[in-house]
Parts: C-alpha cells; sequence; structure tokens
C-alpha cells in the first residue's frame, strides 16, 4: 500500500490556487480508489480553503465533500493566523498541532509517507 501525504499550501486567491487545491483532490480521488493510505492536511494559506470549500456552490465543493473524511486536519497555528480557525473547527475539520503548534510533517515523513505539496 501506498503511503500519500497531500499537503495544501496555496492560497485562495487567484485561477492558479484553484487549480491546485483542484489537482490535490484529484490525486487524493485516485489515491483512495486505488486504496492507498490518504492523508490531507491544509498547512499555511491552504486553511483558507476549508471555509471555502464548505460552501455548496463553490466549483470544488463537491470533490471536497466526496473525500473530506479523508482530511487529517489543517494547521492549528495557521488557521489561526489566517483567520480561519473558527471556519476550520464549523467544518469539523481537527486543527493539528503535533510540533509547535504546527502539524509534524516530519512525522508523515518518519512514518513513511510520500509527501506532495499544492
Amino acid at each position: 500500500m501506498t503511503k500519500i501525504a497531500i499537503l495544501v499550501f496555496s492560497d485562495t486567491n487567484n485561477a492558479e490556487a484553484l487549480g491546485k487545491v483542484a489537482n490535490a483532490f484529484t490525486l487524493a480521488s485516485e489515491a483512495d480508489e486505488a486504496g492507498d493510505q490518504l492523508k490531507i492536511i491544509f498547512e499555511g494559506a491552504g486553511t483558507k480553503w476549508i471555509g471555502e470549500l464548505e460552501k455548496e456552490d463553490h466549483k470544488v465543493h463537491a470533490m471536497y465533500k466526496a473525500l473530506k473524511d479523508k482530511i487529517t486536519g489543517a494547521c492549528s497555528f495557521c488557521a489561526k493566523a489566517y483567520g480561519v480557525k473558527s471556519q476550520v473547527e464549523k467544518a469539523g475539520i481537527p486543527l493539528l498541532s503535533e510540533y509547535k503548534d504546527h502539524p509534524s510533517i516530519r512525522t508523515l515523513i518518519a512514518e513513511g509517507f510520500h509527501i506532495v505539496n499544492f
């Protein structure tokens, strides 16, 4: 079984960013269908995506909804820094804070996950 951790750092501010999050969910969908061990983590400005993707009229909402149970969480520090902590919590996405209030990327590497950044 392949172990894949998808990290979404991309901001929400332009078409390129939308393409990145759509590609992240496309990879996640493929990995899920293949039975891979999958983790999706929103980091940095990427934490802003949660509130956007919760909107039912968002272009990527259906992909997000289909894979929401595969989302490991969002960076606690970054969600606070970008002012979206309440949106992340409202969406039911865990806030990750294993290392200095951030997700531990090192732990993912130590566990053998292939890290893919978007």
